[in-house]
């Protein structure tokens, strides 16, 4: 999956979990590095964007659009 449709805001997956257990991040800041938190801690990481690319499993929500859990509710 190419970043170049990933914007800040939106909330992904990873394939490898964060140490703390969590798997779901927010992109903070999107340049020649991607900036992530992670939604379970909030940890801040920066990935290269070839990284990130390879580590990429799934967009959950786009900015704007309601997360897959508020509209389950």
């Amino acid at each position: 999956m190419d970043p170049t449709g990933i914007e800040a805001g939106n909330v992904v997956r990873l394939r490898k979990r964060h140490p703390c257990g969590g798997d779901t991040w927010e992109v903070i800041r999107i340049g020649t590095d991607i900036g992530l938190c992670c939604q379970t801690c909030g940890r801040y990481v920066l990935l290269r964007r070839a990284l990130f690319r390879q580590r990429l499993k799934a967009v959950l929500s786009p900015e704007g659009a309601p997360s897959p859990e508020r509209s389950a509710r």
